[in-house]
């Protein structure tokens, strides 16, 4: 969730730190050597406007007694490292990056057991970037050698990791990445999605369904599919966004047949269809049921069966928790609902009416946090003459979402919480609780009709995504990214790979966005939108937290590309690589390079869909089970093969 960054922005201003040009004249003004790193100081103002001129890196720590160092050179190679005292001056290294809260301790690393006299490698050698991460600090520079990095810890406990190259960066990010060729004719061309961690293990998790509808929930003599597209987004542990993949759709899917096949046809030449009222009411039944087996039942088994061994695995989904984002599209009648409990989120892109060559991005849901008014309003209403249920944004003080399942602690009573804690070492009660549940599962269902035709797309993701991107950046980057991917919605047969597109490799788009950075003041292909705020959905803070300025400087508001890049055949791998720094390659690798727990202090969990809607006709020629197959190109090679999800 949002908490590290949040916890940053309300603690004391930081430094920019930024990454600047070598100088050897200018190094010598303003730099000297601690630990081995060059850097400098920025703790004047008149060193703060030297560095006007480079280029912004992130710079944020988990609270207040955290800071970042950027330094340029770490002077470490081979298999471990030994003490070298404090180098001189006129050996050090020199670089103009500057630096916050750096300890003091002078110190050098060698290859060998030895004292090296100068204690820095000479300029011939390979050099290669690294990081060094301890409790308080982190640090990046440059390693010698060609040997690993054996040990990772040095004699004050800090790790010393060699930072990714771009070509490890794009496969860790590209690990994950899973892409579907569905030519059912039925509206819906392909869906992406990838998965990246930053949790150990990840707390999101994810689920596609097809599921062929009732006879009579079909508007035509064919069969009707329902489609499901969910994004999890777990906290406090994995266990409920894992229940969630396994049976929310079941649930759901259950609910809706149930009021399909019990209503009554409103004339006598039409299917038995129910109303939309009702649809929504079914959905969110789903979603109630699945969470009172999560959270209730639960507790009844564990009362009644009194094993300690089964209380562990029975309660673990009711004491963590998770935000469900559930996208149902019935391809008779061209509706997509989506249904939002918590801060995950979708939005559709649109080809604009008064200019074609841009696109219009749609909120399809309200983030649902204790900062939201409407779900301050609610809360308040809800739990009367209790001033703390909503406390700095959060439920109670605590938690951030509004709805979500399991987060047990926040809908039992305090009897049943006491019981649990004296018998299964449960935790305590918060003291506020008095009038529980808290915290609600249901979600708020909007309906949209989707126009294939168009082109229509949908961009779900789990709030590690908005953190780093506003809804505008993510349909203009889908935009981008369609000018030189066009087969994604349907352009060619579903079938086929842009391998066999006919579109001339050497056009002006691909050579305008294949993997190079955009020129100055070149906009994304998207309409400036209102501000996210007045829509109900938070601004990236990630961008704040690591000091990015806004994209938005483009005519009418609309985003600029120059942060961005188009690189990948995957659209959701896509958005990652931009939300993680898109065209400043050392912040994609530095981000990236960070292990668990470090992380989690500069990004979330991120699990993204793109789903593309288009008018291309049932695929007769594919002959794969529910000719839905994998599209090879934009899927990772994994250990067991990847099967169509149907």
């Amino acid at each position: 969730m949002r908490r590290a960054a949040t916890q940053v922005l309300r603690s004391a201003r930081r430094p920019i730190i930024r990454s600047l040009h070598r100088s050897r004249s200018s190094a010598a003004a303003h730099s000297h050597s601690t630990n081995g790193l060059s850097h400098r100081q920025t703790s004047s103002k008149k060193d703060r406007q030297f560095a006007k001129d480079g280029q912004l890196l992130p710079s944020s720590m988990y609270s207040r007694s955290f800071s970042v160092a950027l330094v340029s050179s770490l002077v470490a190679s081979g298999a471990y490292f030994a003490y070298n005292g404090t180098p001189s001056k006129s050996e050090a290294k020199l670089s103009n990056s500057p630096v916050s809260g750096l300890a003091q301790q002078n110190r050098a690393y060698a290859t060998d057991g030895s004292v090296p006299s100068g204690g820095l490698a000479t300029a011939t050698e390979v050099t290669r970037k690294a990081l060094v991460v301890d409790n308080y600090q982190l640090y990046t520079g440059e390693i010698t050698g060609t040997a690993p990095l054996a040990k990772t810890t040095d004699d004050y406990g800090r790790k010393i990791l060699e930072m990714m190259t771009p070509d490890q960066a794009t496969d860790r990010i590209r690990r994950n990445e899973e892409s579907y060729l569905v030519g059912r004719g039925k509206g819906v061309v392909r869906y992406d999605v990838v998965q990246l961690p930053s949790n150990d293990p990840i707390e999101d998790d994810h689920v596609e369904k097809i599921i062929e509808a009732p006879h009579n929930a079909s508007t035509t003599s064919g069969n009707n599919d329902w489609m499901f597209w969910g994004v999890f987004d777990g906290h406090s542990g994995w266990t409920t966004s894992a229940t969630l993949r396994q049976s929310l759709i079941s649930y759901v899917a259950r609910e809706l047949n149930t009021t399909y096949t019990s209503a009554t046809p409103s004339q006598p030449t039409n299917a038995n269809l129910p109303t939309p009222s009702s649809i929504d009411a079914a959905i969110k039944r789903g979603f109630l049921a699945l969470d009172k087996s999560i959270v209730q039942d639960s507790v009844a088994q564990v009362l009644q069966n009194k094993s300690k061994a089964q209380a562990a695995s029975l309660l673990a989904p009711a004491l963590s928790g998770a935000c469900a984002l559930l996208s149902f599209y019935d391809s008779a009648s061209k509706t997509l609902r989506v249904a939002c409990t918590g801060d995950s989120r979708a939005v559709l892109g649109r080809r604009s009416t008064s200019n074609g060559a841009k696109w219009v991005a749609l909120p399809l849901s309200v983030d649902q946090t204790g900062g939201t008014p409407s779900e301050m309003a609610r809360l308040r209403a809800e739990h009367p003459n209790e001033p703390d249920v909503v406390r700095n944004g959060r439920v109670l003080g605590g938690l951030e979402p509004s709805r979500a399942f399991g987060d047990a602690t926040y809908k039992w009573s305090k009897e049943i919480q006491e019981k649990m804690k004296k018998e299964y070492l449960g935790r305590s009660a918060n003291p506020n609780i008095r009038t529980p549940p808290y915290v609600t599962a249901e979600p708020v269902v909007t309906t949209t009709r989707v126009q294939p035709e168009k082109g229509d797309f949908v961009v779900m993701a789990t709030d590690g995504l908005w953190e780093m991107l506003t809804n505008e950046e993510v349909v203009g980057l889908v935009g981008s990214w369609l000018e030189k991917h066009p087969e994604a919605q349907g352009a060619i047969s579903a079938g086929q790979t842009s391998a066999g597109s006919t579109k001339p490799a050497d056009s002006w788009l691909a050579s305008w966005f294949s993997g190079q950075k955009t020129g100055a003041g070149h906009e994304l292909p998207v309409s400036g939108g209102e501000s996210q705020a007045g829509a109900g959905q938070r601004a990236p803070i990630r961008q704040q937290q690591w000091g990015l300025p806004p994209s938005n400087s483009g005519k009418n508001g609309a985003p600029t590309s120059e942060r961005f890049v188009v690189e990948d055949k995957n659209a959701a791998t896509h958005l990652i690589r931009n939300a993680l720094g898109g065209a400043n390659r050392d912040m994609v690798c530095a981000l990236l390079t960070l292990p668990s727990p470090y992380s989690r202090r500069y990004r979330d969990d991120l699990t993204v869909e793109v789903i593309f809607f288009g008018d291309a006709a049932e695929d007769s020629t594919n002959t794969s089970d529910g000719k839905i197959t994998v599209n090879e190109e934009a899927t990772a090679p994994i250990r067991d093969a990847a099967k169509a999800k149907l």
